[in-house]
């Protein structure tokens, strides 16, 4: 592994004018409200430690409920909304969670996580994926050298190609950067159904250690595609999406939660969708993005306690069908 260097403070990234607005990102996570009966209060310590599951190809453990950073992470470094998310990030350490999922074309995001993660010393405790997203080789390597210096560090432990984007020539460069020690893990991404069978085939013909795909109570398709292939092949998965970009919660503003959820530990709805996700023996992990601290304890209360069984995640498919 090549030995870390010194990079730019976050008070030297804003003044470089990294402070851009916020853009709409492809593969963006809306922020959850803690929604439905019961919901857990701000800051609530979550019972017991979070669920761990294994990356098949080396055996290495993360917690089942790791963070993006699309859109709630997409601020300047000079605004008030940053002590914000420093808090936010710490509930997510000290609550045990470790995976962050990041892009360089997510405006802002990799500069303010990079700031955050020194500011608070906690890069050593992260499981950092990042990704690259560009068209040919020469833009993928001052990409990479970017994300470097935006995250503030030699290395990652999870680099991605983003949406499958120009993957003849990004995948042999993200095997280059595993052989040379910037990354551990490579991978794959897509974000919508329609991505699935490229993605299906490109798995096949790849054998990446993780992939990166949708998927939710009212989009459970990847069950059927990609999940069962990853569990044949022995791949790592992240989950996107797992509220709709927030959909979800403008579907259960008057409802009551599952009679059943206090048998399983939930208490908000929040909870609930991010238990469903996990609850599929294929998912390694769930990365809903989020800059308020109580919603991110909610969903850390996700990871702890039962997972559902196969008749309540089929109800709730068909609940929200």
């Amino acid at each position: 592994m090549p030995s870390r260097r010194r990079f730019l403070s976050a008070a030297s990234l804003a003044a470089a004018g990294l402070a851009l607005a916020p853009i709409a990102a492809c593969s963006r996570e809306a922020a959850a409200p803690s929604a439905g009966a019961g919901a857990a209060p701000p800051h609530a310590a979550h019972p017991g430690p979070l669920i761990s599951r294994t990356i098949p190809s080396t055996g290495e453990t993360v917690p089942a409920i790791g963070a993006g950073t699309s859109g709630s992470y997409e601020i300047a470094l000079d605004s008030p909304d940053f002590a914000r998310l420093q808090d936010a990030v710490r509930v997510f350490f000290d609550g045990g969670a470790t995976l962050f999922d990041t892009s360089p074309n997510y405006s802002t995001a990799d500069a303010v996580l990079g700031a955050l993660l020194a500011a608070g010393g906690w890069r050593d405790r992260c499981f950092l994926a990042t990704k690259i997203a560009a068209d040919d080789r020469a833009a993928m390597e001052r990409q990479w050298a970017e994300s470097q210096r935006r995250l503030q560090t030699d290395h990652v432990e999870l680099l991605q190609v983003h949406n499958l984007r120009a993957l003849d020539i990004a995948w042999p460069y993200a095997q280059q950067l595993k052989a040379a020690g910037a990354t551990r893990y490579i991978g794959l991404t897509h974000y919508l159904e329609s991505g699935h069978a490229p993605l299906v085939a490109a798995m096949r013909a790849r054998r990446p250690d993780f992939v990166q795909v949708n998927y939710s109570v009212n989009a459970p398709q990847a069950a059927q595609t990609v999940l069962p292939v990853a569990q044949e092949l022995g791949i790592a998965v992240l989950i996107n999406r797992a509220f709709d970009d927030g959909k979800l919660f403008a579907r259960v503003q008057d409802l009551t939660l599952p009679g059943w959820a206090d048998d399983v530990g939930v208490t908000s709805w929040s909870h609930l969708f991010l238990k469903f996700a996990i609850s599929h023996p294929a998912v390694t992990a769930v990365i809903p993005a989020t800059g308020r601290p109580d919603r991110q304890a909610d969903q850390l209360r996700a990871g702890t306690g039962p997972l559902l069984s196969a008749a309540q995640q089929a109800e709730l498919v068909a609940q929200f069908a």
